[in-house]
């Protein structure tokens, strides 16, 4: 049920598709995907499409199943599908014509031909008020008794310390009427409190977990100045995290396997300016503080702890000045993940996240500083793919 890309073959493809899922029907694998066409710069319009997975994994296209629901405009897009109750349903992203957005719920017998049952959420929706102009790569789950709907809203003004991203990436969570399709919700929530998360999708595996996976890039923002670039690639995805529900919160967490990727311990506890320098390419870090801390991640990256939570600060590769994201509150535990560009933050066993791309260049050390007391463990990961 993860997010997919195809590329265009058939003319109402022609300009180019979207994501979509993959779904298990009767042991066959079907993908139901976002098919797009442009007539010219004025009109765009948009179909939900079919293709089944046939002898030595080659896939058929079978054409359009759904074509744009009336009253919407051409971005409509991202369908998440699933089976409930002895019918398959589908969670779509779209912008009403005028111009709010919008998540989408239909359902099917048999994938081929869907029924909208209703509007789910959206701008101006229940008591959200506005709230942006699309809500795209949403996905709709069961999860501590309730229903979770996680969207991408576009067009949300910047405030003091939320919604700092070009695009924005949240949660909302509530009762879900499949009659009317409607999801009565509380408030909106920040799934990630970093530089780079968006366009997660989640699947349930064989032992129950609901899983996530978030893409560490932000379209239309300053990937074309990513230093990857010049080597054949761009942005990444985050590592899988195991999802719960507590005390009515969402929480992450890194699934348990990563575990496997570590090399020797290292535990240490003292003043942060004694510290050790550690390797910080590939490397795995559980820490507790008191007082304030800082830890310096290569020299492009800069995290600093203290009472009042925590910040942190990346050079900007596209401007080369300093930019930062903070989290409020008592930082009671914090693990990170890092690899060779990105840092993956998990606050409070999960209560929080924070996710960033970085440059450090080459062999990266972790340095500390600040007035404070640091324990930590320490392991530096074996890289996922081996020769």
């Amino acid at each position: 049920h993860l997010g997919l890309a195809l590329a265009p073959t058939e003319d109402y493809e022609r300009n180019g598709c979207y994501s979509g899922s993959a779904v298990d029907n009767n042991g066959e694998l079907t993908l139901i995907y976002t098919g797009n066409v442009k007539y010219d710069r004025e009109r765009r319009t948009a179909f939900q499409c079919l293709a089944v997975e046939r002898e030595f994994g080659e896939f058929e296209k079978l054409g359009p199943v759904l074509e744009l629901p009336e009253g919407y405009t051409g971005h409509v897009r991202d369908p998440k599908v699933w089976w409930h109750d002895g019918r398959w349903w589908m969670v779509l992203a779209a912008q009403s014509e005028d111009g709010q957005g919008k998540v989408l719920l239909y359902q099917s017998p048999n994938l081929h031909h869907w029924q909208q049952t209703g509007v789910l959420a959206g701008s101006g929706e229940g008591n959200i008020g506005e709230f942006g102009y699309m809500w795209e790569c949403p996905d709709l789950f069961e999860l501590g008794g309730r229903q979770v709907l996680i969207c991408c809203p576009q067009g949300l003004p910047a405030e003091a310390e939320r919604y700092q991203n070009l695009y924005q990436c949240g949660w909302l969570a509530g009762e879900l009427d499949w009659h009317s399709g409607r999801l009565a919700h509380g408030d909106f929530h920040e799934l990630d409190l970093g530089f780079e998360f968006y366009a997660p999708q989640t699947t349930l595996d064989d032992q129950g977990r609901r899983l996530l996976i978030g893409w560490l890039g932000l379209p239309d923002d300053n990937e074309a100045t990513q230093p990857s670039r010049e080597y054949g690639w761009m942005n990444q995805l985050s590592c899988p995290r195991v999802l719960s529900w507590r005390e009515g919160k969402l929480y992450q967490n890194p699934v348990p396997e990563l575990a496997a990727l570590r090399g020797e311990k290292l535990d240490w506890q003292g003043l942060a300016v004694q510290a050790p320098r550690l390797q910080g390419g590939r490397a795995e870090l559980e820490l507790g503080i008191s007082g304030e801390v800082r830890l310096y991640l290569g020299q492009a990256a800069v995290l600093e702890l203290n009472a009042g939570g925590l910040e942190l600060r990346r050079l900007n590769w596209r401007s080369g000045e300093w930019e930062s994201r903070r989290w409020r509150g008592p930082v009671t535990a914090l693990r990170l993940l890092l690899d060779s560009s990105s840092i993956e933050l998990f606050i409070n066993g999960g209560e929080a996240t924070m996710s960033a791309r970085y440059f450090p260049g080459a062999n990266p050390e972790i340095r500390w500083g600040g007035a404070g007391e640091v324990r930590f463990c320490y392991w530096p990961l074996e890289p996922v793919l081996r020769s």
